[in-house]
């Protein structure tokens, strides 16, 4: 490889020939040779941005002559333009800590860059950083990438993943399927109303992560090395500040206090904190889709998620839910790059935090990773699935936990006596037919109303007593999960069958229970003015 001999205040130093970068680039190159990771694109992107709006606002101001400055902005423009961008910054993120490194790397690139416009020698120190620090630089530009990553990339993610749940909440809203606390079976939900507590909870994240991104725009530009803005412009900070929004769009603000602002990250660490918690809500998400399409035969078989690709090199036809699993492990990096971020803010010593570089590398990663994550579980896994009605229904029609309902009517005690009961007898060949005692309640409109078998079976003789209350409880139970179907007519015919039934049999409980359910159905949208009047 061809090399130049380029100097810095340390002495001389080969560079490779080609490089748009000098000496100081060069010594890091080669002392640190740590990770073969750099700083990400978006970084170095922001810093650019960073580096045309100090020249401008420098130009304006008569610090620097303004056709350098204009220079520096032209060379940075370039810059953002091109394909090849990265090639120019291979310094490692584990470098020095204030990421001197990479603020002088995009200063000696702009000066080559500039001096071959300007036909003479632009200094990366004297003129492409002048009024600035690396000190100030690096945390201004944590801030601006943030900002702009936030902006860009993760809250549209969120944006699409909350109303791809929204509609596809709606679209499933007529299933209703087994509640599950502690992974045991509970009281029943609509599938709707599980999808939209997820959405709800994507749209809260929105709403933190929004006011999380104003103290981004905060920036600590023009505070210079210690905080006291030392060599910089009095005017510097807000006509840097307000050209940087003419590039970016975004409406930044110098710091309050500069030095809050460079001796500590606790911006960042906030930031990374609700990413920490958006995490914890993917993989809630991710989970119950993983429950929910486990099987398809000794799982809960209750969705199917879209076939993405083989499942397994040995077991032919298993199909796997990947993208559940990748959002897991999304997740668990981003609670780990929030754990670095915390243990390097705590290195704010004195007037400068020096694990700046992994901040922002931890920082903008975990932002890449939950953007791009969002959108694959939105397109691939919840827009996709379908749902297995058979199963659903199968888990529901056997669920003891249904006499919940009976609570206010028997009393706890008596209902768990039921439940209980219903669990060690398991069904006989009629319940079989239907669901638990021999009764449905997630037939089809079309063929809903107890069956003959039904009617026979509550009016026969029995035990005892005891033991036609029970079935007969346990239809009115059912009644009240069919009206979660929406199927009101329905319910109103098995109520005027069933209170008949108790008639006969004297029970005076269910009766009470049946007429109480009878009232409120009949003030029911689903009937109209006139049947509403009737008895």
């Amino acid at each position: 490889m061809k090399t130049r001999i380029e100097k810095d205040s340390m002495g001389e130093l080969e560079v490779p020939e080609s490089a748009l970068y000098g000496a100081q680039t060069q010594r890091a190159v080669n002392n640190f040779p740590i990770s073969g990771r750099t700083l990400p694109e978006g970084f170095i992107r922001a810093l650019l941005c960073v580096k045309a709006a100090a020249a401008h606002a420098n130009g304006a101001l008569e610090v620097i002559p303004k056709d350098i400055a204009a220079a520096i902005e032209r060379s940075a423009n370039e810059l953002l333009e091109s394909p090849s961008l990265m090639q120019h910054f291979p310094v490692d993120i584990f470098q020095t800590g204030s990421g001197t490194s990479s603020n002088m790397n995009a200063n000696e690139v702009l000066a080559s860059m500039c001096s071959a416009h300007c036909n003479e020698a632009v200094s990366p120190n004297d003129h492409v950083n002048a009024g600035q620090s690396s000190n100030d630089v690096i945390p201004t530009t944590i801030h601006v990438s943030a900002a702009l990553q936030l902006h860009g990339q993760l809250l549209p993610a969120l944006r699409h993943l909350e109303n791809t749940i929204r509609t596809k909440a709606h679209s499933v809203d007529r299933h209703v399927k087994t509640g599950r606390t502690h992974l045991m079976d509970a009281m029943p939900v609509r599938m709707s109303q599980s999808l939209l507590a997820w959405a709800d909870q994507i749209q809260a994240h929105q709403e933190r992560l929004t006011r999380a991104q104003s103290d981004l725009l905060f920036l600590a530009q023009g505070g210079t090395a210690v905080g006291t803005s030392v060599n910089a412009h009095p005017v510097f900070p807000d006509a840097f500040c307000k050209a940087l929004s003419a590039i970016t769009g975004l409406a930044f603000k110098p710091a309050n206090n500069f030095f809050t602002h460079i001796g500590a990250q606790d911006t960042a660490v906030s930031v990374s904190g609700e990413l920490k918690a958006l995490a914890t809500c993917l993989i809630k998400i991710a989970n119950d889709l993983r429950w929910m399409n486990s099987g398809p035969l000794a799982g809960l078989g209750e969705i199917e998620l879209e076939a993405l690709q083989p499942g397994s090199s040995i077991m032919p036809g298993k199909v796997n839910p990947v993208i559940p699993e990748a959002t897991v492990m999304v997740a668990a990096q981003v609670i780990g790059n929030d754990a670095a971020i915390t243990l390097g803010a705590q290195s704010g010593n004195f007037e400068l935090n020096v694990c700046l570089p992994m901040i922002a590398d931890n920082l903008l990663s975990s932002m890449s990773l939950l953007g791009n994550v969002s959108h694959l579980l939105a397109d691939k896994a919840i827009a996709t699935f379908k749902v297995n009605e058979k199963n659903l229904e199968a888990a529901l029609s056997r669920n003891p936990i249904l006499v919940t309902a009976l609570n206010p009517l028997i009393g706890y005690l008596k209902a768990a006596e039921i439940a209980k009961k219903s669990l060690c007898h398991g069904p006989t060949d009629s319940r079989r037919r239907g669901g638990r005692n021999g009764y449905s309640p997630c037939r089809t409109r079309a063929t809903a109303g107890p069956t003959a078998s039904d009617r026979e079976r509550i009016m026969c003789p029995v035990e005892n007593k005891k033991g036609q209350l029970q079935a007969l409880l346990t239809s009115i139970t059912h009644i009240q999960v069919e009206l979660l179907h929406g199927a009101a007519h329905d319910a109103h015919r098995e109520i005027e069958s069933l209170r008949e039934d108790a008639a006969h049999l004297g029970f005076e409980i269910a009766m009470m229970q049946l007429g109480h359910t009878h009232y409120n159905l009949k003030r029911s949208p689903c009937f109209s003015p006139q049947e509403k009047l009737r008895p």
